[in-house]
């Protein structure tokens, strides 16, 4: 898992603070949505899909060259504080042994994909936003990786990689991966 497990923090939330604090939203309304969305995610009640339209939704709002640009910096300001020397330590352990690292996460991956690749980990499952044209449609492509979804997708990737689940570790902080911790 990502958010509140290799980061001390939620991603998804972050970024939704960032696009407040930077007025590319309304901030008063998108937070309250936001805060709203979170305590649903919390509570395991969470709509999945109609979140990822609110989060995706900048997405379509500005041209994506601004919204990669304010990525990188949502990045460097918001995640790289997020990283502890614990979450590198434990991934660095894990390589060490020679382990496949995995990142499932429910964030959507125009967040998360540059995350991994900042933990050094290439391997990421997470609701892939759709492009269409070039351009984000602020859906995603097939089932969303949140609870069930997590299994679901998680053993399409070990089919497709020739992998098996001998030996594996998963660490969460979350109820909603308990399907994926059965």
């Amino acid at each position: 898992d990502l958010d509140h497990t290799l980061l001390s923090d939620d991603s998804d939330h972050a970024w939704g603070q960032y696009l407040a604090d930077r007025e590319l939203v309304d901030p008063a309304v998108h937070q309250h949505r936001n805060d709203h969305f979170y305590e649903q995610y919390k509570a395991g009640t969470l709509d999945i899909h109609a979140y990822l339209r609110f989060a995706l939704q900048p997405l379509l709002d500005y041209p994506l060259q601004h919204m990669l640009a304010e990525r990188e910096r949502f990045l460097a300001e918001r995640i790289e504080p997020l990283i502890s020397q614990k979450s590198r330590d434990l991934i660095q352990k894990h390589r060490d042994q020679g382990d496949h690292l995995l990142i499932i996460t429910a964030t959507n991956g125009f967040i998360t994909y540059p995350i991994a690749e900042r933990l050094g980990i290439a391997d990421i499952i997470a609701p892939h936003p759709e492009v269409i044209d070039g351009q984000y449609t602020g859906e995603i492509v097939g089932v969303p990786s949140f609870q069930d979804g997590k299994v679901t997708r998680l053993n399409a990737w070990l089919e497709e990689h020739q992998q098996s689940m001998d030996g594996a570790w998963f660490y969460s902080d979350s109820r909603n991966d308990l399907p994926l911790l059965r």
